[in-house]
């Protein structure tokens, strides 16, 4: 069998290829690609599109030059269509992305919004129960605020920030605060409670609703994209070799 690659003594053949993805983690990165070329066969860029992001793809590469051209091209080992098809892959996907999740965008967003929203929080935490409760009553009866209370005894990194804490996605801190926060109202104080070993005091500061503008509507065609790679992936098995069995006759 003709070899690949000729690398010092060894002849690289196509039936070592996924066995040295595997090894070089490489295979992910492999079966993704292979599921994106299939997914934008169907999809083209126009010719002024094409000239408009080989010009980029020059720029981003700092190819200022046709010697610096054949240089790259030389360096990459491909022909310039190649270089052409690898400049507007992004192109296609993006292409691939707006035809199949656009349109389901808006439910998907509804769905996930509890999510998306942000909030920004103070947090004092300490494993001195006595404490905590005392620490509460400072700052609910005017006599310290918040932040002199939490840069003084809070026992975890938010003491330096004053408690303070985000603009963070509401489900990202602790499920239990994620709870108290998203029915609480601005400037609500709650008194201290168990969290794992610690005493929490918690106030929200700001609620911030998630909104679908443009940034969030390409946010959401990304994670809508993501989701449909790793299934595709997950439906991926591998072939097992064929082995012909021969019975010879007595």
């Amino acid at each position: 069998m003709t070899g690949l690659f000729q690398i010092g003594d060894k002849l690289l053949q196509a039936q070592d290829i996924p066995s040295l993805l595997k090894r070089y983690q490489l295979m992910p990165q492999f079966l993704r690609g292979a599921i994106e070329d299939q997914a934008i066969a169907s999809f083209t860029c126009t010719e002024e599109e094409i000239q408009a992001i080989v010009t980029h793809f020059y720029a981003q590469n700092q190819i200022t030059s046709p010697e610096a051209k054949a240089a790259w091209m030389q360096s990459q080992d491909i022909t310039e269509e190649e270089l052409i098809q690898i400049a507007i892959r992004p192109a296609l996907i993006e292409k691939f992305k707006q035809a199949t999740f656009s349109s389901k965008v808006d439910n998907y967003f509804l769905s996930r919004k509890s999510n998306l929203d942000r909030v920004v929080y103070s947090l004092i935490r300490t494993k001195n129960v006595g404490l905590a409760h005392e620490l509460y009553f400072r700052i609910s009866e005017g006599e310290q605020t918040f932040e002199e209370v939490a840069r003084n005894y809070s026992e975890g990194p938010e003491a330096q920030t004053g408690g303070r804490l985000g603009p963070v996605p509401l489900s990202q801190p602790h499920p239990n605060i994620s709870k108290l926060l998203s029915v609480s109202q601005i400037g609500q104080l709650w008194s201290p409670r168990t969290l794992a070993e610690w005493m929490v005091i918690i106030r929200l500061d700001k609620f911030i609703p998630a909104q679908l503008d443009d940034s969030m509507r390409r946010h959401l065609i990304n994670e809508l994209f993501e989701t449909w790679l790793s299934e595709q992936l997950s439906k991926i098995a591998p072939l097992q070799p064929y082995r012909s069995s021969v019975s010879s006759a007595s």
